[in-house]
């Protein structure tokens, strides 16, 4: 366009420069020697016009044709750019698109870390409450078993003391036994061959300090014998199934008897504790109060009485409690069966009659208790 301007400035230049041509004078003919008509210089400037106009039409359309040119030139031109543009746009939506898939891949991805860091802590607190109460557990039996050596401890000083230099015990002291007895216990040594063991027996009766009588029972003796070779805590064998039949199970079937049998697994198993009631609150437990009983009513015997102690079976947080005569009975069983656990576990370094005789001593007071003597320190 601009180059159409600049010949056009450069056209009307040139007409400007041109020289004003004159008027014109005759000639003289040659045929005649007429003179020609002069020119009417109005006619002449009239003529000039005319070219200058056709000029200017010319430079008009040369104009036009230009401006067309350049038109159709600018539109091909606008045409490539928006057709960049176009790509340039499509590619970047491209990328677009792909960035929201990375975010969004990213994001799941962070969803699941933090969903997986949540339950290894959730798993490492169950863990750890579960070793805490594993922990919680053995400190309870801890505690318990050394409840109870205590309690053995003070029976073996008791038995101790019993023994004083005017009255010894003479269970104590194998030396001031009589000779008879002497002789008896002599019989009785260990015979390692138990397919041929052979148990003698004296027949007469053996007389006691406090004016008893006691004599060795050959059924029981053997019995016995044959556990001792290998002492188990099973119920199978023809010692402790005796025991369970005539004692252990008598003295502990009580009145409430779905109780009673789970003191009677508590008992065998060595789970159960026995305390002494405190004045202080006690501890809320899930079952009602008429189940457990009460300071004045006994959860064994449902019989109202004064409860100074109760009992707890396992882990189980509900308490219950027991008259003196219930704990009683209780007692003497858990004693019996601590004392064939300390054989078992070769704790008990005595002659094996006097295995037998405390064995026999704890059987009569289970008995005793079934019957409902127990002493007043109960």
């Amino acid at each position: 366009m601009w180059s159409c301007q600049a010949q056009f400035k450069e056209g009307s230049q040139q007409l400007q420069k041109q020289p004003v041509v004159g008027q014109w004078k005759p000639l003289a003919s040659s045929s005649g020697g007429k003179e020609l008509p002069q020119l009417d210089p109005g006619s002449r400037e009239a003529g000039t016009g005319d070219g200058d106009q056709s000029t200017a039409q010319l430079n008009v359309s040369r104009l036009r044709s230009s401006s067309v040119e350049i038109r159709e030139k600018g539109s091909e031109f606008l045409k490539e750019e928006l057709h960049r543009a176009q790509k340039e746009l499509k590619l970047k939506d491209e990328e677009c698109e792909r960035l929201s898939k990375v975010r969004e891949q990213l994001e799941r991805e962070l969803e699941e870390l933090t969903a997986s860091l949540f339950e290894e802590a959730h798993k490492m607190v169950r863990d750890a409450n579960t070793k805490q109460a594993a922990s919680e557990k053995q400190l309870r039996e801890a505690r318990g078993k050394i409840d109870m050596l205590q309690a053995e401890v003070t029976a073996l000083k008791t038995l101790v003391i019993t023994s004083t230099p005017s009255s010894p015990n003479r269970e104590l002291h194998p030396q001031l036994l009589s000779p008879s007895k002497a002789a008896f216990r002599k019989g009785h040594g260990r015979n390692k061959s138990t397919s041929s063991e052979v148990v003698t027996v004296p027949s007469h009766s053996l007389p006691l300090e406090s004016g008893e009588f006691r004599e060795v029972d050959s059924i029981l003796f053997a019995e016995f014998q044959a556990w001792k070779e290998s002492p188990t805590l099973e119920k199978s064998c023809s010692f402790l199934e005796r025991i369970y039949r005539e004692d252990v199970w008598p003295c502990l079937d009580f009145t409430k008897q779905e109780l009673s049998e789970l003191v009677r697994e508590a008992v065998e198993q060595n789970t159960l504790t026995i305390e002494p009631v405190v004045t202080q609150a006690l501890p809320v437990v899930k079952v009602s109060a008429m189940e457990c009983g009460g300071p004045k009513k006994c959860a064994l015997s449902g019989l109202s009485r004064t409860c100074k102690h109760r009992i707890r079976l396992g882990d189980s947080g509900n308490y219950y409690y027991i008259s003196p005569s219930c704990r009683a009975r209780i007692t003497a069983a858990c004693n019996f069966f601590t004392y064939i656990r300390y054989i078992q576990q070769g704790l008990v370094r005595q002659d094996v009659e006097l295995m037998y005789w405390e064995i026999m001593r704890l059987r009569r007071e289970m008995s005793m208790a079934k019957l409902g003597f127990y002493p007043s320190t109960m």
